[in-house]
């Protein structure tokens, strides 16, 4: 089970992924495994030393009871200290911000990529587009002429 962040790859440019844990309770790792998590507009901060992912949309968990979550709740990722030093350097230094890429199991431990990302403007948008479009064509002459 793996949930992209499809979005984050056009809106942003990704200068360097990382790998990090995230803190959750007992509802919400059920609601993931039965794919009820959504990334698209979720975004990490560093505050306090600490690293903390912000608008994640994980669902109700339906056998949850009273013992579920709050859906959009502020999750604190995991990392080493030297790790987040680091992050925090090339954030604040160029402008750039933390997206969550992807989430995965890993060995039956939940982990988010983190990805250091920098924002496109419109005209990046529309050559990637374009660039798309010419390989899209490209392998179906490919196909067609085989």
């Amino acid at each position: 089970m793996e949930i992209n962040n499809r979005k984050a790859y056009h809106e942003y440019f990704v200068l360097e992924t990382i790998e990090a844990g995230i803190v959750l309770t007992g509802t919400e790792i059920k609601s993931v495994r039965e794919n009820g998590a959504n990334i698209k507009d979720s975004y990490a901060i560093i505050k306090n030393s600490e690293v903390f992912l912000l608008n994640m949309h994980i669902a109700h968990y339906e056998q949850g009871g009273i013992f579920n979550h709050n859906e959009t709740r502020t999750r604190k990722l995991l990392l080493n200290k030297k790790e987040i030093i680091k992050l925090k350097e090339k954030i604040t230094m160029n402008g750039n911000t933390l997206i969550p890429l992807k989430l995965y199991f890993s060995h039956g431990i939940l982990k988010v990529q983190l990805g250091v990302c920098k924002g496109k403007k419109n005209y990046d948008k529309r050559d990637a587009i374009k660039e798309r479009d010419i390989k899209r064509e490209i392998s179906k002459e490919i196909k067609n002429k085989y």
